[in-house]
């Protein structure tokens, strides 16, 4: 499952590379919880949420970024920031979510920038 996860991981850095993000960090995991993607976009640090569903019953890939996810993010995203000495609360950031709709090409892609507050 997680081979899987890392493919559509991918797949959207290469979607977001494409509409001008700059990759810096791939899956940053500490005891806290794991950032998916981490990009610059312009002055913003963003943190990324990959989810990948085949179709869009029971929600979609979108309705999987629970609460309870977001706030595990947003401290995981402070966690990565205080490993780097960045100042969280000085540093412009915003949270993202890609959507990855289907199981094959062409996928769709739903990217919601300011997915959720910091």
């Amino acid at each position: 499952m997680r081979k899987q996860g890392q493919q559509y991981e991918e797949i959207a850095k290469s979607y977001l590379k494409n509409r001008g993000l700059s990759p810096i960090c791939d899956n940053f995991n500490c005891r806290v919880g794991e950032i998916d993607l981490i990009m610059k976009d312009n002055n913003s640090l963003v943190f990324i949420e990959v989810k990948q569903r085949a179709n869009n019953d029971f929600g979609g890939a979108i309705s999987a970024v629970t609460p309870a996810k977001q706030r595990r993010i947003i401290k995981t995203a402070m966690v990565y920031c205080q490993s780097k000495h960045i100042n969280f609360e000085q540093q412009a950031c915003r949270f993202d979510v890609v959507a990855i709709t289907g199981s094959i090409e062409p996928y769709q892609f739903q990217w919601v920038k300011n997915a959720f507050p910091n």
